[in-house]
């Protein structure tokens, strides 16, 4: 069915003919001859549309249409009268009326009107179901927490381009939760049966990653013994996902663009083209601006994956939202470990209080061994990490004769400090000491 469509008018051969018309498109046709019967069939069901006559002998289409304004605001309201004029069309449209047809309308149009009526009513009734009590919901699987205002932005932006085919870019520190961001935006739209196809671009070996994008044929290269269906094929219909999209260098950057602006794909080993349908959602924790101006990201392709972004705040900018994730996380953990613990108001103060390099990971990290640790029935300091309870250690003083450090010592130090400084990024992390990335991974390994 298409819908379900509400006509009242007091004149039966004109119910007779507009059911027949509406029926024949697929749509489920509820019919009353007054007022007083459609408001019963207004509370008992249902409806994404109605198409009313504004003249009937008990009460008008106006007070109709007054009443579903007050009772059921969402449902779009068509009129159609043969006393039509100008004063009482102005009247009905700026008064909220979707649409004014004079009688005998053009039926035509009148079934592409009530398609977009009903379409759009739909699509208002879904996205205000994917809110409930400061967090987003989808399948009962996936739930977004997120009272602060920032959270509730992005809430609201996830519903406004749910169902467009831009792409968006996702952006934020380590932690904060972007792939569960991604999936509300694949979850909540019309490719939600699609597949979803997640690509960590951090985690694949620059060799590798172009052949994991595109796939690849039999004997492409020395190792392919068979044919490879790419990540962006397998994504057809749906949405692909790529995380760290900061990763990927140039020359693979360029093959992407492309892929982009003409959404075909070539095999490595055949020049056939195949056309694939995909919604692209990117994620990054790097400033990909400065690496524009740096010459590290293409411009044309941040232009291109830029078309919404979505910056998720680190969790020590929404601190109200700590005790409503540490209640989410400890019921979550409960059920699987089968323990019924509660929090104690000093250890939610403490929560509230640390800073969360980690962000939403490291709570969830926290709370899941304070969860395992607990031997009571509550959740008590002695269950924390020394961090919480007095904030970062500070350093010790060196030993008497230890003051110097040997290379390997300085060494080591460096390369710590750097991944520390770039939230593990080891890209990042090589760039920062100014040596290449493959002596950077050299160097890690030799830790």
């Amino acid at each position: 069915m298409n819908g379900n469509v509400l006509i009242v008018d007091d004149e039966p051969n004109a119910i007779k003919v507009l059911s027949a018309i509406l029926s024949g498109e697929g749509y489920n046709v509820y019919k009353s001859f007054n007022v007083e019967k459609a408001v019963k069939i207004i509370s008992n069901e249902s409806m994404d549309a109605v198409i009313t006559d504004l003249r009937m002998p008990d009460r008008d289409g106006l007070q109709f249409f007054e009443y579903l304004k007050e009772n059921n605001p969402d449902i779009p309201v068509i009129f159609l009268t043969a006393y039509g004029t100008v004063e009482s069309a102005v009247q009905t449209i700026t008064r909220g009326a979707y649409y004014y047809f004079i009688k005998p309308p053009d039926y035509i149009k009148l079934k592409g009107i009530l398609s977009r009526a009903v379409e759009e009513h739909r699509s208002k009734r879904e996205a205000a179901g994917l809110f409930k009590d400061d967090s987003l919901v989808l399948d009962g699987d996936l739930k977004i927490i997120g009272k602060d205002r920032e959270m509730q932005k992005i809430f609201e932006t996830i519903s406004a381009v749910r169902n467009t085919k831009s792409s968006v870019l996702i952006t934020g520190e380590t932690g904060t939760g972007k792939e569960l961001i991604a999936k509300a935006l694949h979850y909540s739209s019309s490719r939600s049966t699609k597949p979803f196809i997640a690509v960590n671009c951090a985690a694949i070996p620059r060799e590798l990653i172009e052949s994991e994008l595109f796939g690849f044929e039999k004997g492409a290269f020395t190792s392919a013994i068979s044919k490879r269906v790419g990540r962006f094929e397998e994504a057809s219909g749906g949405t692909i996902f790529l995380d760290e999209i900061g990763e990927i260098e140039l020359g693979l950057q360029a093959k992407l663009l492309r892929v982009l602006q003409e959404k075909e794909i070539e095999r490595l080993g055949n020049n056939r083209k195949v056309k694939v349908d995909f919604r692209l959602v990117s994620s990054t924790n790097r400033d990909l601006e400065k690496e524009v101006d740096a010459g590290a990201f293409r411009k044309d392709l941040y232009y291109r994956i830029n078309v919404v972004q979505l910056k998720i705040p680190p969790l020590r900018e929404r601190r109200e939202d700590v005790p409503l994730l540490v209640a989410e996380f400890v019921d979550e953990l409960c059920r699987r470990e089968g323990k019924c613990i509660s929090v104690r108001e000093d250890v939610m103060g403490l929560f509230t209080a640390y800073g969360w390099p980690g962000n939403i990971r490291q709570l969830k990290n926290v709370v899941e061994r304070a969860i395992v640790l607990a031997r009571g029935s509550e959740i008590t300091p002695d269950e924390l990490p020394e961090e919480l309870l007095h904030g970062p250690p500070e350093p010790s003083a060196p030993a008497p004769g230890a003051s110097v450090q040997t290379l390997k010592e300085l060494e080591v130090n460096a390369i710590r400090s750097a991944l520390e400084e770039c939230n593990g990024n080891k890209s990042k992390a090589a760039k920062l000491l100014g040596i290449s990335r493959k002596t950077f991974y050299k160097r890690l390994r030799e830790i």
